[in-house]
């Protein structure tokens, strides 16, 4: 049922990637959140956003000359770049008052429409040392530290938007994306059941809270799901808020459970694929979950040629992103033209930064993602025999790579430092090159000058994925395997390739390199090689079937719909209230 009542809708994020100065993001929940709220200002939607402010950032990345990573602070001043806002908030953390501010950030939309964002910090002198650090490091610290921020970011946020009386002309939305911070949901409880002057629980309650709030869920294995145990609960939360947990009945005795409590007190959840609603609703299956599908910023992703290629043969496309459709009628020498600049662009950067000079003509695979060892960043070296008599017979090979590791995962370093190994190993006959400190610009020069998007973890545990979609708005096509947003985007031959079948189990990892090798040295060196009109023709396929689709306009509708659910016929000044 939708609802002519004007809506505002409160966007709740751990992470938040606003702009590439300001390093509030680790990568692809934070980029995603970015431009669910780039989008959702485009489109003239009344939003909010609440995220922490993280004044250490994620963390810069050095690697040395075998691939050894190091992290320094990302550290930045809110008090250079943001705007105060004059309203504080008190939550009851550990027994004591937390005093908590904050900035404001605007995310403009091409019409002007602007959505504030609110980064909270405790970084005041009301504070002790100990609390004025909660909200410095995104994912520092231990489960305690971890615990605190994400009560910071739900139960602080949802008493900020009170205080400054967001949502007050109608309906509030409040949309929890991941788990961290659903104890916003324990916030409107508490405040629910103050209303009401009673402290026992009722379905009604919980009901009255689930209407105002909705949650997607981004992570396909439970080990991915934040659990705090009870020794850290109960002293972070203190006993009266234990109790209403208890009250609550996630079904979850043994502590907390991020993901169970967002779904019991939401009305409305989504997987952020077509799979990963089906994965999840087997992880949480007495739960309903839906799926709608992530996609990418069309006018932050596309890269300067192809903006202007688009705007000569498809004037409309920024205002209406499945324009992009009509890309099928582009000219081939006009994608070639533009994606060589593109490519240029890229490989000028590799020289700056690495002194290393790569082909232009030669076939270049781009691969960045968080390394981690379900990622398989090296799943291509397992063979260099076989890489180096492929090259030799087809054409050059040259691979472009990105990505950090968590400080804490000693496994995901030690990924970096195979592939750097494997690069010495390779020598001159497939060049590889490693940028160290992936971040938002990088990420764009090597979605858009990459000849071929390389994506390879292991099934089922991508979620979702958007590198492979800030790709194809480049013509760019993926070579992945079927798993994530690539099931419902891959068309063979015609957006790209898969890596091995759309089996429901995961196959021995032996298959897929099998399968890698397969589509590199029959199908694609070939194609780029021999048939370069037929390879221009995949990378416009891939922006008509897949850029046309997978970006977050189509995803911010989705959600309006289904998720927040606003009249569709109703014009903005009845759906949306003022945001200020």
């Amino acid at each position: 049922m939708t609802t002519a009542v004007p809506t505002t809708v409160a966007y709740f994020s751990m992470e938040i990637c606003l702009e590439q100065t300001i390093p509030t993001y680790s990568g692809g929940l934070g980029v995603l959140a970015g431009d669910t709220l780039r989008s959702a200002a485009d489109l003239g939607v009344a939003m909010v956003a609440v995220t922490l402010v993280h004044r250490k950032g994620y963390f810069i990345q050095h690697l040395d000359a075998s691939g050894v990573q190091t992290e320094s602070d990302a550290s930045w001043r809110p008090e250079d770049r943001l705007e105060a806002v004059e309203a504080n908030v008190g939550i009851e953390i550990e027994g004591r008052t937390l005093k908590v501010r904050a900035w404001r950030y605007r995310v403009r939309g091409v019409a002007g429409h602007e959505i504030p964002v609110y980064l909270l910090d405790t970084d005041l002198p009301e504070n002790t040392d100990e609390d004025r650090r909660i909200t410095d490091t995104l994912y520092g610290g231990d489960s305690g530290y971890r615990l605190r921020q994400e009560m910071v970011l739900g139960i602080g946020g949802a008493e900020l938007l009170r205080v400054l009386e967001v949502g007050k002309e109608g309906r509030l939305v409040h949309h929890i994306n991941e788990g961290h911070a659903a104890l916003l949901t324990l916030a409107l409880l508490e405040r629910q059941l103050g209303e009401r002057g009673s402290w026992d629980v009722t379905d009604a309650d919980i009901d009255a809270v689930r209407r105002q709030c909705v949650f997607t869920t981004h992570t396909p294995v439970p080990a991915g799901h934040d659990r705090f145990p009870m020794d850290v609960v109960r002293p972070v939360l203190g006993e009266a808020r234990v109790t209403l947990l208890e009250k609550v009945r996630t079904g979850d005795e043994t502590g907390l459970h991020m993901t169970l409590l967002a779904l019991r007190l939401t009305s409305y959840v989504n997987g952020v694929a077509m799979r990963h609603g089906e994965v999840s609703r087997a992880m949480f299956p007495a739960y309903s979950i839906d799926a709608i599908t992530n996609g990418v910023h069309a006018g932050t992703w596309t890269s300067q040629p192809f903006q202007e290629m688009f705007d000569k043969h498809i004037p409309h496309w920024r205002h209406d992103n499945l324009f992009l459709r009509y890309a099928i009628a582009i000219p081939l020498d006009d994608i070639r033209e533009a994606h060589a600049r593109a490519k240029r662009a890229l490989l000028d950067e590799v020289e700056r930064r690495t002194e290393v000079k790569l082909d232009p003509n030669a076939l270049t695979i781009g691969f960045a993602r968080r390394s981690t060892p379900y990622k398989r960043g090296d799943l291509i070296f397992s063979d260099p025999g076989r890489l180096k008599r492929m090259t030799r017979r087809t054409g050059p090979l040259q691979i472009v790579y990105g990505g950090k590791a968590h400080p804490h995962d000693e496994w995901g370093k030690a990924t970096i430092k195979k592939i750097f190994a494997a690069a010495a190993g390779l020598e001159d006959t497939v060049k590889v090159v490693y940028l160290e400190n992936y971040d938002m610009s990088l990420g764009a020069l090597m979605t858009s000058g990459s000849d071929v998007w390389l994506n390879n973890p292991m099934r089922p545990l991508e979620a979702s994925g958007t590198s492979g979609m800030k790709a194809a708005l480049n013509g760019v096509p993926s070579l992945s395997v079927l798993d994530g947003w690539w099931i419902e985007g891959h068309v063979e031959g015609v957006t790209g390739w898969s890596i091995g079948e759309d089996d429901e189990l995961p196959v021995d990892p032996a298959e897929d390199i099998n399968e890698l090798y397969y589509k590199l040295e029959r199908v694609v060196l070939p194609l780029f090689y021999g048939m370069p009109l037929r390879f221009a023709e995949v990378m416009r396929g891939a922006i008509a079937l897949n850029g046309s689709f997978f970006n977050t306009q189509r995803m911010v509708s989705q959600y309006l719909y289904n998720a927040y659910r606003v009249d569709p016929a109703a014009g903005p000044s009845a759906r949306f209230a003022a945001v200020r």
